[in-house]
C-alpha cells in the first residue's frame, strides 16, 4: 500500500510536467469588429494539428487557446461566412475549404491577412509576424505578453485597407460593390516580379513593388512581400500573445511604441520620397514627416511596368 501514493505523486509530477511542456504559451483571439468573424488555426510542415483549428467568434468575444511548445503555425479571421442549402460550410474572404467551421488543416484561401508563428525556435525565441503577402481582409494587432526575452515588440496592421485597395486588386461580394478584401499583387496578376519566384526568386532580384509598398504604408510592421523580413519579424521568449482583429488604431498605436529588436521602421516620408523620385507625376506631392497627424491620405498615380496605377493609402505616421 505505501507505493501507491509515491506512484500517484510521481504520476501527478509527469501530468504537470507533460502539461507545461506542452501547453506552454497561451493565445487569447479577440474580436474587435463589429460582426462575428471565425477565426481559423493551422499548424506548419512537422507539427501536429491543434485540437481547435477554428470556430466562431462573436463581436466583442475572446477565445483563450492553449499552444504547444515549439509550435508553428498561422492564425486567420474568416469573414462573412455561411452554409449552403446542403449544409456546407463556407467564407466568402480566408476560406479554408474544409467545408466546416472547423478548418481541420486546411489554410486560408488569399487574400487574408495571417498572425505567423514559430515557438521557441532559435536560442529559444519565439518568431512572430503579421503578413500582407498574401493580401489583406481584416485590420490584426498581435501582442506579446509577459515576455522574458527578445525585443517583444507589438506588431500588425491597424488600418481598414479594403476601402482605399487599387481597384485590379479589390474584391467584392458583387461588381460596384466595396471590398471585402485586397489581393496581393502576385495573386492577382501571377507575374514572378511580384511572386518572387523563378527568375526573382532571391532577394537580390525581387524587391518591393508599388503594389506591396501600398500596403507597407498603411502598416510598416507587417510583411508586404516575401523579402521583407528586416521590418517585420519580431521575437520574444516565454511569452503569452494577444492576437486582437480590428483593434482600436489610437489605442493600439500607443502598444505598438518603438521596436526593440531588428532593424527600425522605414519612415514614412523616406517611401514617399523614394516613389516621388522614381515617377514624375508624384514628384509634386509633399513628403510626410515623423511628427504629422496620426492618419495622412496621400494619393499616388505611377507607373509599374505596363501598368498605371493610382494608389490612395490611408498612412500610419510612425
Amino acid at each position: 500500500m505505501g507505493r501507491l501514493p509515491l506512484f500517484a505523486t510521481i504520476l501527478t509530477l509527469l501530468t504537470f510536467y507533460f502539461l507545461s511542456e506542452v501547453h506552454s504559451a497561451s493565445f487569447q483571439i479577440v474580436n474587435k469588429c463589429r460582426r462575428t468573424i471565425w477565426p481559423g488555426l493551422l499548424s506548419g510542415s512537422g507539427t501536429a494539428q491543434l485540437p481547435t483549428t477554428g470556430f466562431a467568434l462573436h463581436s466583442g468575444k475572446s477565445k483563450t487557446i492553449s499552444i504547444p511548445k515549439a509550435w508553428s503555425g498561422r492564425i486567420w479571421g474568416r469573414t462573412l461566412c455561411g452554409r449552403d442549402s446542403s449544409g456546407k460550410f463556407s467564407c466568402l474572404t480566408a476560406d479554408c475549404g474544409s467545408g466546416t467551421v472547423e478548418c481541420a488543416g486546411g489554410g486560408a484561401k488569399p487574400p487574408a491577412t495571417l498572425a505567423e508563428f514559430t515557438l521557441n525556435g532559435a536560442g529559444g525565441l519565439d518568431f512572430y509576424d503579421v503578413s500582407l503577402v498574401d493580401g489583406y481582409n481584416l485590420p490584426m494587432l498581435v501582442v506579446p505578453k509577459r515576455g522574458t526575452g527578445g525585443g517583444c515588440g507589438a506588431t500588425g496592421c491597424l488600418v481598414d485597407l479594403n476601402a482605399a485597395c487599387p481597384a485590379e486588386l479589390s474584391v467584392a461580394r458583387a461588381k460596384g460593390s466595396s471590398a471585402v478584401a485586397c489581393r496581393s499583387a502576385c495573386e492577382a496578376f501571377d507575374d514572378p516580379r511580384f511572386c518572387c519566384s523563378g527568375a526573382y526568386s532571391t532577394p537580390d532580384t525581387c524587391g518591393p513593388s508599388l503594389y506591396s509598398l501600398y500596403f507597407k504604408y498603411a502598416c510598416p510592421r507587417a510583411y508586404s512581400y516575401a523579402y521583407d523580413d528586416k521590418t517585420s519579424t519580431y521575437t520574444c521568449a516565454s511569452a503569452d500573445y494577444l492576437i486582437i482583429f480590428c483593434p482600436s488604431p489610437y489605442s493600439s498605436q500607443k502598444l505598438l511604441g518603438t521596436r526593440k529588436d531588428g532593424a527600425q521602421l522605414p519612415l514614412v516620408n523616406k517611401t514617399t520620397m523614394y516613389i516621388a523620385s522614381q515617377h514624375a507625376s508624384a514628384a509634386s506631392s509633399p513628403a510626410l514627416t515623423v511628427n504629422d497627424s496620426l492618419y495622412m491620405e496621400r494619393s499616388v498615380k505611377a507607373s509599374c511596368g505596363a501598368r498605371t496605377i493610382k494608389l490612395k493609402a490611408i498612412i500610419i505616421i510612425t
